[in-house]
């Protein structure tokens, strides 16, 4: 046993939900608390090189025992998602025996699938007010349990082990200020999957799309042939999208449109896309097809009624590792070696490691043992991280 669920739970108090409008970094100052925390910890098992950086990034490494040459990193981010705000009161379910589970707010945790899989274990979810942030702090705790294990007097023979925490994931800016370099690793993991055993290497391709429609705003009593309801316009320029191409609608390797959020008048209204597809040519595509409804709009009701602007957020890193499937079979070794079997399968999103992977580090995914991320239903077993700390020590015994 380590010290995982103490880890996980000290940190998971800390709020550290990023900010998309700040535009700081790290985006809000809880992140310095819980970074700082990691370093104070990090000293006092011995590590006197961990360090935050002036951008809120969290390095330190743990010297090889033994003669293993290589240098692997075990990568992390502190922030949360906003999804649902709020501080975070974990609940601690003992013995879960596998029935519904009831929140405060009404909210009723039933019907996944995955929950009977999980009966006997000792779960731990939210109180039902905001997310639990296991995503990724269950990753964080995980990291540092191994820290912890390989800083013992009895630790077993080990390679050189960099350890990084970001902030600002959740917002797509994990990896802005990362230095690779001084990072040192040959090649490195992020521990920011969900359900114990999932490997990834391949992601999204990601995009934002923002569309902005002008209209004119004429008193209601008088307004025939002259109001252009600019709510109206942006109602229809959304219809011109594929209805099926949308996260509720799609699985696996197929794309999507997803519109996060909309507001406006009958003057000014805007809709606020990401864009989201595996293969770069159907991705190129979803990008083209804004753009010409954008175009058609504009040729109907006049140039400069839509704007739209689109900006890449991070590419697939399957292009990359694909280079290092060396990489990926150690993971899969250390799952297998643990009893745990591995489920390779493409991420539905991003992490750190698509940008890092492409900044020189080839970067792959592993699980944290979480579900239901970014919601009130978020939860996580104790056995889950108990498990990802012995991949992990797996993954450095045997670089």
């Amino acid at each position: 046993m380590s010290n995982v669920k103490e880890n996980f739970l000290r940190y998971v108090q800390i709020e550290t939900t990023s900010s998309e409008t700040s535009g700081t970094c790290p985006s809000t100052p809880n992140q310095w608390v819980l970074a700082k925390m990691l370093v104070d910890e990090l000293h006092a098992m011995g590590i006197e090189n961990a360090r935050v950086d002036d951008h809120c990034y969290v390095y330190a490494t743990i010297p090889a025992k033994g003669n293993h040459p290589a240098k692997v990193g075990l990568i992390s981010h502190m922030d949360t998602s906003d999804g649902v705000k709020g501080p975070t009161h974990p609940v601690i379910i003992e013995h879960y025996d596998g029935s519904a589970i009831t929140l405060k707010n009404g909210v009723v945790i039933d019907g996944f699938p995955f929950l009977k899989d999980l009966q006997g274990q000792e779960l731990i979810v939210t109180s039902g007010d905001s997310v639990l942030g296991a995503d990724d702090k269950a990753g964080v705790a995980e990291i540092m349990a191994l820290c912890k294990r390989l800083t013992a007097p009895d630790a077993p023979e080990h390679c050189t082990v960099c350890i990084g925490f970001t902030p600002d994931e959740e917002i797509g800016s994990g990896a802005d200020h990362f230095d690779v370099a001084g990072f040192g690793a040959d090649y490195a993991y992020t521990v920011d999957g969900g359900a114990l055993g999932e490997l990834e290497y391949e992601n999204f391709n990601a995009a934002s799309c923002a569309i902005k429609v002008h209209g004119v705003n004429i008193h209601p009593g008088s307004a025939k042939n002259q109001m252009r309801n600019a709510l109206l316009m942006a109602i229809e320029w959304n219809s011109m999208l594929p209805p099926a191409e949308t996260p509720a609608h799609t699985c696996g390797y197929e794309g999507f449109y997803h519109l996060m959020h909309m507001e406006g008048d009958e003057e000014l209204a805007t809709l606020q896309y990401i864009i989201r597809d595996h293969d770069a040519q159907k991705f190129d595509a979803r990008k083209a097809t804004v753009q010409q409804i954008t175009d058609y709009l504009n040729q109907k009701w006049g140039a400069g009624t839509f704007e739209c602007v689109i900006r890449d957020s991070y590419r697939n890193m399957r292009e990359i590792m694909e280079q290092h499937m060396d990489v990926v079979e150690k993971a899969k070794a250390a799952f297998e070696a643990n009893g745990v079997t591995p489920v390779i399968s493409p991420i539905r999103g991003g992490t750190d490691g698509a940008r890092l992977s492409y900044m020189g580090l080839p970067c792959p995914n592993l699980s944290t043992g979480g579900y239901n991320f970014h919601g009130r239903k978020e939860m996580i077993t104790v056995e889950a991280m108990e498990a990802m700390v012995n991949v992990l020590e797996s993954i450095v015994r045997n670089a």
